[in-house]
């Protein structure tokens, strides 16, 4: 292994690479016309994200659920305030609006106050009939009045279904075809035919309040945004990197060939998503505009080398082969703690985040075999760059920041020691007020019309996002007998007065609605039937054919298994656990295990479960990354107490990132789980440069540490500057996203990643020198390949 990546093997590499230019560039062409035929088997997520494994048991609890009643999200609900429909035209427009969505292929039911079914007994009293609330449109004022007195005051079975009792909102409920809630036709419904015939209504009664949700809708236009976002992350870290490459470097032409590197880079990232056959998602989308973050910096250290070595000897060859031999090692070890820190996602079980390290990875590793081969390659077929071009070597405020860290390192390492000390305990106290957050909403942009109706809709009717009980009484029929149906009624009791959950629909709901219709319709009357009142109840049913009131909905087609369908408000996952909890508790009270089986689920539920079931795994994530960045420490120094050194520098940041989590009140979540494995993963990137570097002086000084240190500290210290402040600006054009998570991730990495700059060229050097006598002498690197230096500077290892 040693070999494998001696200097005689990066010399072997730099020949290949060079004498085979036309080869190389030939391949890399053909790989980039490949990967680009793929981008035809692109498609984005028409699903929530899914964090747990399959073989979960809230996954296969929530796939039994779909099995027995069908996909629960197909609801989109339109909501206008009572105060909107003043008169009977308006009033028959909001009908109409509601007669024309039914109409659509995609529909599957519409229940709105056009077509509102009213159960009543016949005129001989024989049996039920389903009647229309209102037959034709209103003609006057008095209709409209007469109409709301009656929907308000005489139907409590549309209570908090299609009118709030808070505040008298109308609501329109739209069900979508099943089959199609999961599919690219549920998006074109929702953005080529529902959304525009919602604008036109609007702006035709000149409303500015009509309120749209519901999961098909909500999901949609999230997917959306994340579509519109992408373009935007590229452009925005393109221009941002380059800007600032071009701010360091003062050359058109290395700006030029790193923008040239990276956006291969990127096309390559958009044909190994197509390859794979994998969904862009939240987490996917932002694979791209990585690859521009993470390029840059290895463009920065290879042009800044190449550039350095034709200032101090101007032969173009013998500065292009330097550039592989001495900097491909370094950097190869840097990408492949970058690829490690996202790969670590591969075994967190979650088809999300796994898709996403296995992508990342790949295409990190793919941006530094291209960078390697094409900027080397590029510039052999130029001319040698000019003073001009490398003027920014000579740069005195890079030189006076250098000057800065190496005083601090001799003169003040006391203080730096004591300042991490303080920074460490204080950030650990803030360690302890993180809280954790499984809320489907919270990333969602605030600033959306999407998100504000959401909202609208949990003020007036407790919720929007479904919670499911299935109710299995371990017969048949068993669901009818009167005993299950007050178990129903008690438990639906207890999550009517939850206030974090809406009123609930069920059996027990439409058996209510049955004895009121019984008794002439009478309000007073809707509750559930006595014994003698279900004899007479059942035989109006059996006369009247077929199941009144859909209850096929809520009831399977052999009776014994029950639904009941509540919304949930968006909460913390704190206070979401202890509703689950209280209702676990009225299950178990109500439905005695021996006689009943109770699944809870629902899509809110899954995915906070979903959330602690990643917060679960990041312990591991982030150990498995350190795990392996040790080992390729340990590979390239061959001491544990080194391997300890140089990881305290890359913790310490982490720690300081999870304590400005809880001081700024930035929950744990999962896009902000993501931060601490790829922030280790980059950060300690410095760290091997400089370590690197500091063994490369400390065999040439002859283990002089002092002088290794501070010419180490030196040489190293402005491209860590560099790459530092690219990285930092760079993650930084995620915090322009609409969603929270995404602009979380940015900023908290951008932080991280500006402390383990500063951890580095501060903290690291600090120990190193403090710590010479016990790790950094000759009996540290006794196994190391000894070099053998020649007169023209390069060096060789035996």
């Amino acid at each position: 292994m040693q070999k494998l990546f001696s200097f005689s093997f990066w010399n072997g590499i730099a020949r290949i690479i060079l004498r085979n230019r036309e080869i190389l560039l030939s391949l890399i062409i053909l790989a980039t016309i490949g990967l680009a035929t793929q981008w035809g088997n692109m498609r984005f997520t028409h699903s929530e994200a899914n964090l747990l494994p399959d073989n979960h048991p809230v996954n296969q609890e929530y796939r039994r659920f779909l099995d027995k009643f069908g996909e629960e999200g197909n609801l989109i609900i339109l909501g206008i305030k009572n105060s909107d429909l003043q008169t009977y035209e308006d009033f028959n427009a909001w009908n109409q609006l509601a007669d024309s969505i039914e109409k659509y292929d995609e529909v599957e039911l519409v229940l709105s106050t056009s077509n509102l079914p009213v159960l009543k007994k016949s005129e001989d009293a024989s049996k039920f009939i389903i009647e229309q609330l209102s037959k034709d449109p209103l003609k006057s004022k008095e209709e409209l009045t007469a109409y709301k007195k009656e929907l308000f005051g005489e139907l409590p079975f549309y209570r908090n279904l299609i009118f709030s009792e808070k505040d008298s909102v109308l609501r329109t409920a739209i069900y979508i075809k099943k089959d199609i809630v999961n599919s690219s036709i549920r998006k074109e419904f929702v953005l080529d035919k529902f959304n525009p015939l919602i604008e036109d209504y609007k702006t035709n009664h000149g409303l500015s309040e009509l309120r749209v949700s519901g999961m098909p809708y909500i999901r949609t236009l999230n997917s959306q945004n994340i579509v519109d976002e992408i373009s935007m992350f590229l452009l925005a870290a393109l221009l941002i990197t380059s800007a600032i490459f071009f701010f360091f470097f003062r050359s058109w032409r290395a700006t030029f060939i790193s923008i040239v590197t990276v956006i291969i880079g990127v096309m390559w990232a958009f044909g190994f998503l197509g390859l794979l056959n994998y969904e862009i998602t939240v987490l996917t989308a932002l694979i791209p505009p990585l690859i521009i973050v993470i390029g840059i910096p290895n463009c920065i250290f290879l042009i800044n080398k190449y550039q350095q070595e034709i200032k101090e000897h101007g032969n173009q060859a013998k500065s292009l082969q330097r550039v592989i031999t001495k900097v491909g090692n370094a950097t190869l070890m840097t990408n492949l703690t970058t690829a490690s820190g996202f790969a670590t996602f591969i075994f967190t079980d979650s088809t999300l985040l796994s898709e996403f390290g296995i992508v990342a990875s790949i295409c990190i590793v793919s941006i530094f075999l291209l960078s390697l081969m094409i900027i080397p390659i590029i510039y052999s077929y130029l001319p040698v760059p000019k003073d001009r071009h490398l003027e920014h070597l000579r740069k005195r405020w890079i030189g006076t920041f250098v000057d800065w860290t190496e005083r601090m390192v001799k003169e003040n390492r006391i203080a730096i020691y004591i300042t991490s000390l303080i920074v460490l305990v204080i950030s650990i106290i803030g360690m302890y007020q993180i809280r954790v957050s499984g809320s489907l909403i919270e990333d969602m942009p605030k600033s959306m019309q999407f998100y504000k109706d959401i909202k609208f809709f949990e003020e007036s009717f407790d919720g929007i996002m479904p919670l499911e009980i299935v109710v299995n009484t371990k017969s048949k029929k068993g669901v009818s007998k009167a005993k299950t149906l007050k178990k129903l009624d008690e438990l639906e009791t207890h999550i009517i007065e939850t206030p974090e959950l809406s009123r609930p629909m069920s059996i027990v709901s439409i058996v209510k609605y049955t004895k009121q219709a019984f008794y002439g319709g009478d309000p007073e009357f809707y509750d559930l039937p006595t014994t003698y009142e279900r004899v007479g109840i059942s035989t109006l049913l059996d006369d009247s054919g077929g199941d009144a009131m859909l209850m096929k909905s809520y009831v399977d087609s052999t009776g014994q298994y029950a639904r009941i369908t509540t919304f949930m408000k968006d909460m913390g996952t704190d206070r979401m656990e202890r509703v689950e909890e209280d209702l676990r508790d009225e299950i178990a009270k109500v439905f005695p295990e021996d006689k009943y089986e109770v699944l809870l689920t629902g899509k809110a539920l899954v995915f906070q479960k979903g959330t602690n079931y990643l917060i679960n795994n990041l312990v591991i994530s982030l150990t498995l990354a350190i795990i392996l960045i040790a080992l390729f420490m340990a590979w390239m120094f061959k001491s544990v107490r080194m391997i300890l050194v140089s990881l305290v520098p890359n913790i310490l940041p982490l720690i300081i990132t999870a304590g400005l989590m809880g001081y700024l009140g930035v929950p744990i979540k999962p896009s902000t789980i993501l931060v601490f494995s790829i922030a280790f993963g980059i950060s300690v990137d410095d760290t091997i440069h400089f370590l690197a570097k500091y063994r490369q002086e400390l065999i040439a000084n002859k283990w002089r540490v002092k002088k290794s240190v501070y010419a180490a500290l030196r040489v190293t210290g402005v491209s860590m500057f560099y790459t530092s402040i690219v990285l930092f600006f760079g993650f930084s054009t995620f915090t322009i996203s609409s969603f929270g998570g995404t602009v979380a991730l940015g900023a908290l990495v951008s932080a991280t990643l500006l402390f383990a700059m500063l951890s580095n060229l501060l903290l690291l050097p600090s120990m190193l020198l403090s710590l010479e006598r016990s790790i950094a002498n000759e009996r540290t690197f006794k196994k190391l390949p000894i070099p053998i230096i020649h007169k023209d500077g390069d060096e060789e290892q035996e």
